[in-house]
């Protein structure tokens, strides 16, 4: 048996992650009995956004079933259906979860979180301190009115498919096509990268 013998056990120098971080990520997804892989698209344009999205994902942690595996870079981008310069911009990122809640569960999780940071429903497009919507849920495809998966606006909005692509470049819109082709054809003029803000997985 040689010391480079891949049975048993590895090098500890050519190992590229420590195995406590490791072993934390595993016991992480042992809590979880056959989860399910889920996109949750964040915004926000009122108060402090940044600080807002990285509660919203804390959140998201802190809820039983669930486990935030990604999360991508933040986009600003103008609001939709309003008049330009009437709202202040979004903050917007894509997080991707694995979760054995089923979907109308994760969807009353997200309004929760709307409601614990405030979030008043009182127009369409109007203003709000966070918005978390239900991207995808596994390749779930549904047309229930309460929750369509995926989301319907998916497909046209590249504040949720260029972060999405980001975190996961060969991401599928279930029932529609690869997230490539479509952030290709929406193309990325509407969202500008804000390199100089980052969100932190949760620990």
């Amino acid at each position: 048996m040689t010391a480079f013998s891949t049975e048993g056990q590895s090098d500890p120098t050519v190992q590229p992650v420590p195995a406590s971080v490791v072993e934390q990520v595993d016991a992480a997804d042992i809590t979880l009995s056959n989860p399910k892989r889920a996109v949750i698209s964040l915004g926000s344009n009122l108060g402090n956004r940044l600080e807002t999205l990285q509660g919203a994902i804390d959140a998201l942690e802190d809820t039983p079933g669930l486990r935030v595996k990604a999360v991508s870079p933040v986009y600003e981008t103008e609001p939709w259906g309003v008049e330009a310069g009437s709202q202040p911009s979004y903050f917007n990122a894509v997080v991707v979860v694995k979760t054995t809640l089923p979907p109308s569960s994760l969807l009353e999780r997200g309004q929760a979180i709307e409601e614990a940071f405030d979030r008043v429903r009182e127009e369409r497009w109007g203003p709000r301190t966070i918005d978390v919507d239900i991207v995808a849920y596994a390749d779930l495809v549904s047309d229930d009115p309460v929750l369509t998966l995926p989301h319907p606006r998916a497909r046209e909005r590249a504040f949720v498919l260029a972060p999405w692509h980001d975190v996961d470049p060969a991401a599928q819109l279930p029932g529609v096509g690869p997230v490539a082709d479509l952030l290709a054809g929406v193309g990325r003029g509407s969202v500008l990268p804000r390199a100089d803000l980052e969100l932190r997985l949760p620990e």
